[in-house]
């Protein structure tokens, strides 16, 4: 691997088990952009070779302490605070950090290469706190504390246990990196650690969004809609890709139901009498409108894919050493706006998709709406029995939670480094704000599902459903059986949550 990767080639590594092979190309052109950096750092000042970082780089540095000024970068940026950012997310980042380095525009030693690959392979995750970037000299404070291990200081994950770095790199015959020229500098300035969370993000926002048209075919099953809302016909009078790939998989997933109506059939027939309809002639925007809500939704998951694919086979540091027309470059690659605007549009696309799911289960609760159900779906004793109407509070808080979290943090610069870095990106706050609210989706999606489960036994239309939401309901049924008599139901949100979260989808129902 190395130059391009692709973001299926990264689920690969971090969900398959797969390698990060780095090809013996990618080694000769990091190791050519190293030898010309040597030679052409002779006798000229380059910030952060023998300059001081950020506000500092006005100050030269002695060549004596040359090797120290890469150490002190990685140790004086370690200064991150909260909790531990979870090891599928830094295994993320070290894989685009290692990217980024590979594009043979950095001029580093080879010896990193081969020491950030084998903390890849061996599952060797540094203890990286989730607080302290502002995304403008990229993530200087996480990638720090990813550096810092390199060196064979600090702490890892490994095996599930938080140890000393220096214990683990012994362990597995493992020796930290030497400084060379730039080293320290190369690993902390960049985009790594906002672009590996937000590709983990996005991983699992496409997953929620397959969850979501799922869901939205069943609950229009459940209420009998008439199923020319998702027609090709009417779709494609708007020309939306999203909308139109959304209604062609509903019309995959429902295919053979018995349960959606044709409008043909009951209300273009002239034998048809009644004065007033009994069904709705048009169910509620939160059925019917699914297509147009999803799609806008669709597009943005394709458009952020893009972004991340190019800033992963991107040199994201600074300067940027080009041995081709020999030459270093200074300039703001590092800056994360990229990351951080996808990040929030991406937060705001699984916010509504949340509202939707949350306005669905609604509808299923509601026995006045719906008209064909009993209160919170409930199977017992109506007063006595409460079915899951305390499961709406959870999911009305979380949805409200994500609706605050989806403010931008794009527009919110916050000046700082003695004013060096007068406008930043907060890229990495917007991924962490992109993660908890896909967190949240599932949480409310979790519980759409169970509403669904006990709908669909309550009109005992389990034979109705097509072949493939039957499926889904089987599954669901094995977590989450049905229930009448009250019992607590955290656990089966849970058990529910990690069933979504963590089921693989198939690409031809997606």
């Amino acid at each position: 691997m190395g130059k391009s990767l692709d973001i299926e080639s990264i689920y690969n590594i971090l969900f398959k088990g797969k390698e990060f092979v780095v090809s013996q190309e990618s080694i000769y052109v990091v190791k050519k952009n190293y030898d010309f950096l040597k030679e052409f750092s002779k006798d000229k000042i380059i910030y952060g070779i023998n300059t001081g970082f950020g506000p500092m780089a006005q100050y030269r540095v002695d060549d004596a302490f040359l090797n120290n000024l890469q150490y002190n970068i990685i140790r004086s940026h370690s200064t991150g605070a909260g909790k531990p950012l979870n090891e599928l997310y830094v295994k993320s980042a070290m894989i685009v950090r290692l990217n980024n380095l590979l594009q043979g525009k950095s001029g580093v030693h080879p010896e990193l290469i081969r020491l950030l690959s084998d903390f890849i392979n061996k599952g060797i995750c540094p203890s990286v706190p989730e607080h302290g970037s502002v995304g403008a000299s990229g993530d200087l404070v996480q990638l720090a504390h990813i550096a810092l291990t390199l060196i064979g200081e600090g702490e890892v994950f490994y095996k599930g246990k938080l140890r000393n770095t220096s214990e683990v790199l012994r362990e597995n015959n493992l020796t930290p990196i030497s400084m060379h020229i730039r080293e320290g500098l190369s690993v902390t300035n960049g985009t790594s650690v906002m672009t590996g969370i937000g590709l983990i993000n996005l991983i699992y926002a496409k997953r929620l969004l397959h969850w979501a048209i799922v869901a939205s075919v069943m609950v229009n099953e459940i209420a009998s809609s008439y199923d020319d809302f998702m027609s090709k016909e009417l779709n494609t009078a708007k020309h939306h890709k999203g909308q139109n790939e959304i209604a062609s998989i509903m019309r995959n997933w429902s295919k053979d139901s018995s349960c959606l109506l044709k409008r043909e059939n009951y209300l273009y027939n002239k034998e048809n009498k009644d004065t007033i309809l009994k069904h709705k002639v048009q169910p509620y925007y939160s059925l019917r409108c699914v297509p147009q809500i999803l799609g806008p939704i669709y597009d943005t998951l394709i458009y952020i894919e893009d972004i991340l694919t190019d800033e992963i086979n991107s040199a994201c540091d600074n300067p940027i050493v080009d041995h081709e027309s020999e030459n270093v470059y200074h300039g703001g690659n590092f800056h994360g706006d990229y990351i951080s605007f996808e990040m929030d549009k991406l937060k705001i696309a699984i916010t509504k998709l949340t509202m939707l799911s949350e306005r669905q289960l609604n509808y299923l609760f509601h026995d006045r709406i719906n008209e064909i159900l009993p209160p919170f779906v409930n199977m017992g004793v109506l007063g006595l029995n409460y079915g899951l109407q305390a499961s709406q509070f959870t999911a009305t808080s979380t949805t409200a939670e994500s609706q605050t979290l989806s403010y931008p943090m794009y527009v919110h610069s916050i000046p700082n480094n003695n004013d060096n870095q007068d406008i930043v990106s907060m890229g990495t706050n917007s991924a962490l704000l992109a993660k908890t609210v896909i967190d949240n989706g599932y949480q409310v999606m979790a519980i759409l599902f169970m509403a669904i489960a006990q709908a669909i036994d309550i009109l005992d239309i389990q034979d109705n459903l097509s072949p493939n939401t039957k499926n889904i309901y089987t599954e669901i049924r094995n977590i989450f059986p049905k229930f009448v008599e009250d019992t607590p139901k955290y656990k089966d949100i849970a058990n529910l949550t990690d069933y979504l979260t963590n089921k693989e989808i198939e690409k031809t129902l997606l």
